[in-house]
């Protein structure tokens, strides 16, 4: 039996991977406890029936290593965890500072390491793509209005205004950037991105690093259906070498541990930007399972020490539509979560 514990439990309209991810270890191990580490009362995950059969609060990323580190001993001494996945960009800086203690204590991991994550950071994109000789949209930090107007300006509209960790709008005119400045610096804090608009195709890549620059998993999807948010709520695989030699030649120059999105956009003259490097699986991951690559399942075995086999095959033509879906819950339930910061569905299931 393993026990594994999975955060990204929010399944909103800028959903985390938690539920899908979840979804794949279900299809990976027929005997599984999955143990929710969730920030917030309302990720829907929490109260779903057959994913998570019990969820734990933890501190926010802010709240530093030892907050969190206190409160994962609190939960390995009530349910002894095997593996953890995080599944937000914003946590795993403190998750893979502690991941030596983790292990110490008998918890597995499979992170990249600091250095691996810096570089692929939103305000280091560039810098990474001429070491590694990749194509990336020319950029600028942004700390101010200022610097947003000068960034207009030179690069152009329509202008990509990126949050530093998630959410990014293509604005048309100044008054739209601001405004779409505003609202990212407040949520995600500074600095924001100001990048250079690419028009073509959005392209997906999930991928998955032993670490050593070998190639465990690549599945390519197309988004089809895009939210104003610009995340995929319909999609596609892929049949493309181009796009599987260039994750190829990302996890062999950067000898990538664990899993990761390349996200893609392929202009009018086939030419393959790379518009973000996300260090964890995307909220479409358990496409790439569907499709015959089951990445998050592979990723616990090779956490747990399993030799695993490269996936070499995919189905292409295989498709994801998401669909919200109103799930009722008992408000003693939702009350459990708030007072106490945990909720075991294996009970109430039961």
């Amino acid at each position: 039996m393993l026990t594994i514990a999975v955060t990204g439990l929010n399944a909103h309209d800028n959903p985390g991977p938690g539920v899908a991810v979840i979804r794949s270890l279900r299809d990976a191990f027929a005997n599984l406890t999955i143990i929710g580490l969730s920030y917030e009362s309302l990720e829907p995950a929490i109260y779903m029936d057959g994913l998570v059969d019990k969820t734990y609060q933890i501190p926010y990323p802010t709240a530093g290593t030892s907050a969190l580190s206190e409160r994962l001993q609190h939960i390995h001494e009530q349910d002894k965890l095997d593996v953890i996945i995080p599944n937000f960009d914003s946590e795993l800086f403190n998750f893979i500072k502690i991941a030596p203690w983790l292990a110490s204590i008998g918890i597995k991991t499979f992170l990249p390491s600091h250095e691996q994550l810096a570089s692929r950071d939103k305000v280091n994109l560039l810098q990474f793509g001429k070491k590694h000789g990749f194509m990336v949209p020319e950029h600028r930090q942004i700390n101010n209005l200022n610097e947003l107007q000068k960034a207009g300006e030179d690069l152009g509209y329509p202008l990509v205004v990126k949050g530093k960790y998630y959410e990014a709008y293509v604005t048309y005119t100044p008054d739209v950037a601001q405004k779409s400045f505003h609202q990212l610096s407040a949520k995600w804090g500074l600095p924001v991105i100001a990048q250079k608009f690419i028009k073509g195709a959005e392209i997906n890549i999930a991928g998955l690093g032993d670490g050593e620059g070998n190639v465990i998993s690549i599945v390519p999807m197309r988004k089809m259906y895009i939210t104003d948010k610009g995340k995929a709520w319909a999609g596609i695989t892929i049949e493309d070498n181009a796009l599987i030699e260039l994750a190829t030649k990302f996890i062999k120059n950067t000898k990538w541990r664990g899993g990761f999105e390349l996200e893609i956009m392929r202009d009018a003259d086939d030419k393959l930007y790379i518009m973000e490097i996300n260090p964890r699986f995307p909220a479409w991951i358990y496409l790439a399972t569907g499709a015959g690559q089951n990445q998050p399942g592979t990723l616990v075995k090779m956490a747990i020490g399993e030799k695993v086999t490269p996936f070499i095959k995919y189905e292409v033509g295989k498709m994801f539509i998401r669909y919200s879906w109103d799930q009722l819950v008992d408000i003693a339930d939702f009350q459990q979560f708030s007072a106490f910061g945990e909720i075991d569905r294996s009970k109430i299931n039961a």
